[in-house]
This record gives C-alpha cells, sequence and structure tokens, in this order.
C-alpha cells in the first residue's frame, strides 16, 4: 500500500516547518512549499525526511497562476494529494483607523483569498480521484475573539473558519472532511524576539488561563490527527489550541 501524501503550505520555518516533519514521522509522503525555494534547504535536509518522499514546491499565494502550477508540480510528483494543510499566512499589526486598501489587499490576496483558491485546486483533484481527503487549516484565536490592533488578521483567519465550515459540508459526499485548528500564540522563532521583552510576554501570557504558551508541536500533533483516519467523523470543526484562552 502505497504511503499517505500530504501539501502543507508554508513549511520554511516555524509551525509549517514542524507540520511537515511530524507529518513525514507519521510516514506521509510530502509536497513542501515557499516563496522562494532555496528556502526550503534546512526542511529538505532534516534526517526525518530522509525516510520519505519530499517535494519541494515554490508557491506565491498572490498569484493564481503560481497556486495552479504549484499545486500541479506536487499532485505530478506525488501521484496524488490526500491532505492539504493551510499553513502560509502573514502577519499585519496595526490599528484599524492606520490600515490602508493595499495593508488590506495584501494581507487578504495571501491569507484568505489565496488559500481558497488553491484548496479549490486540492478539491477539484480529491473529487476527480474519488479518494476522499482531508483539508486542515491554520486559523487562528484572533478568528474567533477579539483584539486590539490585528483586526485584518483576525477578519482573514474568521474567514478561513467559515470557509471550513462551509466545505466540509459542500465536500462530504466527495469524502472529504474539512477542519481547522485556531492556536493562541505559538512559542516560534519568528515571536522570539517580542517575547524576550519580560512586558510584552507577561501581557500575552496574562490572556491564557494555562499560563503558558503554545508550542508548534502541539499544533502539528493536532494536525496528524484531523488529517488521519482516527478523525474520519470529524469535519467542519474548529480546534481551539489555545490553553483555555476562548473558553473565557
Amino acid at each position: 500500500m502505497s504511503a499517505p501524501t500530504a501539501l502543507v503550505t508554508g513549511t520554511p520555518t516555524g509551525i509549517g516547518k514542524v507540520i511537515a516533519l511530524k507529518l513525514a514521522h507519521a510516514g506521509y509522503d510530502l509536497a513542501v512549499t515557499a516563496i522562494d525555494i532555496d528556502q526550503l534547504h534546512d526542511l529538505l535536509a532534516h534526517p526525518d525526511l530522509h525516510r520519505r518522499k519530499a517535494v519541494p514546491v515554490v508557491l506565491d499565494l498572490a498569484s493564481q497562476e503560481s497556486i495552479e502550477a504549484a499545486f500541479a508540480r506536487a499532485a505530478a510528483a506525488l501521484g496524488r494529494i490526500d491532505v492539504l494543510v493551510n499553513n502560509a499566512a502573514r502577519p499585519l499589526i496595526k490599528p484599524v483607523i492606520d490600515v490602508t486598501r493595499a495593508d488590506w489587499e495584501a494581507l487578504m490576496e495571501g491569507n484568505l483569498t489565496g488559500t481558497f483558491f488553491l484548496t479549490q485546486q486540492f478539491g477539484r483533484h480529491a473529487i476527480a480521484h474519488r479518494n476522499g481527503g482531508a483539508v486542515v487549516t491554520i486559523a487562528s484565536t484572533h478568528g474567533l475573539t477579539g483584539i486590539a490592533g490585528r483586526a485584518v488578521y483576525g477578519i482573514a483567519k474568521a474567514g478561513l473558519i467559515q470557509m471550513t465550515r462551509m466545505l466540509a459540508i459542500e465536500w462530504a459526499p466527495h469524502s472529504i472532511r474539512a477542519n481547522a485548528i485556531a492556536p493562541a500564540t505559538v512559542l516560534t522563532p519568528s515571536r522570539a524576539a517580542m517575547l524576550n521583552d519580560p512586558a510584552a510576554r507577561a501581557r500575552m501570557l496574562e490572556r491564557i488561563p494555562t499560563g503558558r504558551f503554545v508550542t508548534p508541536e502541539e499544533v502539528a500533533a493536532a494536525v496528524v490527527y484531523l488529517a488521519g483516519p482516527e478523525a474520519v467523523s470529524i469535519t467542519g470543526q474548529v480546534l481551539a489550541v489555545d490553553g483555555g484562552l476562548t473558553a473565557q
């Protein structure tokens, strides 16, 4: 029996890199993506990928041409795509009154619009091949709760959450499941500078009842579960990996 396959977006560093490695450890062959393929060098050199097929793919979610080419390359290289993990996103921390139309369009193009159209490619592929599949989208607690300074990012993540629900219903007859994960602040290298500021760290931890940040490994473990056969009856759900933040 051939190995299951997954396409994971935004994999050079952080959560995406850990998700790719966790899926590889679980036995998946992978297509991993970045805007600049050279950014994938460290991931592809990781020993956990040496036992699996790992295909590097250039993907710019702001470009429909890139989306279509990237999915076609991944599908051709792996034979089929069983799982799509929508992880790639860009941040924006800015008060609403200062947000420009260019800010809005740039963030939405990659975080929401591009993710929708990549997921469309996956749906077309899975329906045509009649082999079902799973979509796991990395949303955010910002898509479930309010917080100052992150409105546009939160609106995009809320859009992904609703996309998840809509796809779960529309694609259920094709045995395609769609779920989302909404992490609170994740302890990644990109957040290291902010979290090294004691005052900022304390403010962020104060919002989380468990008093600890989420780790990339915890998010990746949730992805593996939702992608796999143990979650066959779970679709249209948002799993908050948030230390109780959204329970308040």
